[in-house]
């Protein structure tokens, strides 16, 4: 078994402006029926900064944290923890998280490579495996990357 998930897209667009709709358009691609609250999503935040956070605010107020950037170098590469344990809850242990890194790569001036890297899953402990085989699963990492892409068409 890997503990690794990765997966690409390529998108026709300048590396600045892949990273920075990846990254300040968060919410236009996650799809909203990932939630993992009790009210629907009124908006997805990526705070872009280290020590900044990934989270949900919902429709009633309430707010989800679930990943925390931890680093943020534009137009190349944004790491962030995963915080959601096997039981698809916070996990609020950072010893009990995994990470994820984006790569953005310029193949022509005009079109970026971007290339997601999902590591560090047995972190989570027992059950990590359903971790590991949710973000790979097309509703995961291929569905947010794909939806991501169509921002570009």
């Amino acid at each position: 078994m890997t503990e690794v998930v990765r997966r690409h897209v390529v998108v026709e667009a300048p590396i600045e402006q892949a990273f920075n709709v990846f990254t300040a358009r968060f919410g236009d691609f996650k799809p909203p029926e990932h939630n993992l609250m009790g009210s629907p999503i009124a908006e997805t935040v990526f705070e872009p900064k280290v020590g900044g956070h990934i989270y949900d605010r919902a429709a009633d107020g309430s707010e989800c944290r679930w990943a925390r950037i931890l680093a943020f170098d534009p137009p190349d590469r944004v790491v962030f923890s995963w915080d959601i344990n096997p039981r698809w809850q916070v996990e609020e242990d950072p010893e009990q998280t995994s990470e994820v890194e984006v790569r953005f790569v310029a193949e022509t001036p005009e079109r970026t490579r971007v290339e997601l890297e999902h590591r560090n899953l047995e972190r989570h402990g027992p059950g990590w495996d359903s971790v590991r085989d949710g973000v790979a699963d097309d509703q995961g990492w291929p569905l947010y990357l794909s939806r991501f892409a169509a921002l570009f068409s």
